[in-house]
């Protein structure tokens, strides 16, 4: 006959050799007398070794372009002042640099079109105006008297609207003339000249308007350029400062000159050997820790040829 086979503590059927080096869960090895014998679930909860981190997303590394700008508004001038001659309106003004003379035009609520073109959405009742400038560095310029703005022509909600696409309250061109030409010929077509376009829209404090540049576009041999602040260039180019100054220094290794830009951020903060090793290890801006999307290496000449 067949040798019967009864169940009873230390007799067990042949189990199949547990996977090493994986420890069980429990010891599976004995039953327990009216307990259900229970297989273990999941041996990935066991894996050996360390965890692997995945490397962080690739950081594109650029070198910037170098544009020359002929003509530069200071955004922070940038004001309205009152027309003593003519009550109630008010006059754009400004300051600005120019390497080359040329042509502002000023544009109350402009829409941007193609290659940078301005049209005025109120021309009938308020024209650009166009006022030549000369060669030179920190000028004034200031709107003729009797071409400004009157805000009481318009409802306020009007004015502070600013939810329509590519409509600024305010749009100043300045334009750059070819060195072959004078500021008197005024047949330039204006898509074919170099210049910066500033957009600004208008806010009210304390029951007065006033303007805010919201953005300024470069246009550069027919190809459109949307400036940006950089922060952390001023203690990088500015000749004046203490070449001991710590402000000047790459913030990773503390020695070399700073020289490249985070993107988004805007922060320049690092030399580009720095950057180069920082993008494989990390995708994190070492000022706000947000987000790294490129690097941008920006070499500033300050010579006499700048």
């Amino acid at each position: 006959n067949p040798p019967q086979y009864y169940q009873y503590p230390g007799y067990y059927p042949h189990q199949p050799p547990v996977p090493l080096p994986l420890p069980a869960p429990y010891d599976h090895h004995h039953h327990h007398r009216g307990g259900p014998h229970i297989e273990p679930a999941n041996w990935s909860r066991y894996a050996c070794g360390p965890m692997i981190t995945p490397p962080p997303p690739y950081i594109e590394h650029q070198k910037a372009v170098t544009i020359k700008n002929d003509v530069n508004l200071k955004k922070e001038t940038l004001k309205f002042e009152a027309d003593e001659l003519n009550p109630g309106k008010f006059l754009v003004s400004f300051t600005f640099d120019a390497t080359v003379a040329g042509r502002i035009t000023v544009i109350f609520f402009a829409k941007e079109g193609e290659d940078c073109n301005l049209t005025a959405m109120k021309e009938s009742i308020l024209p650009p105006v166009i006022v030549p400038f000369e060669q030179g560095l920190g000028q004034k310029f200031r709107l003729p008297s009797g071409t400004g703005i009157d805000f009481s022509m318009f409802e306020e909600s009007e004015l502070l609207k600013v939810d329509e696409v590519d409509i600024y309250h305010l749009a100043v061109k300045a334009e750059a003339l070819p060195l072959n030409q004078n500021v008197s010929d005024g047949n330039q077509e204006s898509g074919a000249m170099n210049s910066q376009i500033t957009q600004a829209v208008f806010e009210k404090e304390k029951g007065e308007y006033q303007t805010r540049v919201v953005k300024q576009i470069l246009w550069v041999n027919g190809k459109r350029y949307e400036l940006q602040e950089i922060y952390g260039i001023g203690n990088s180019v500015d000749n004046d400062v203490d070449p001991n100054d710590s402000g000047k220094e790459c913030v990773i290794c503390l020695s070399e000159p700073r020289d490249t830009t985070v993107l988004p951020c805007r922060h320049m903060c690092m030399c580009s050997s720095c950057a180069k090793v920082l993008r494989c290890q990390t995708n994190r801006c070492p000022i706000c820790r947000q987000p790294v999307e490129r690097l941008l290496e920006i070499k500033v000449n300050n010579g006499p040829d700048e």
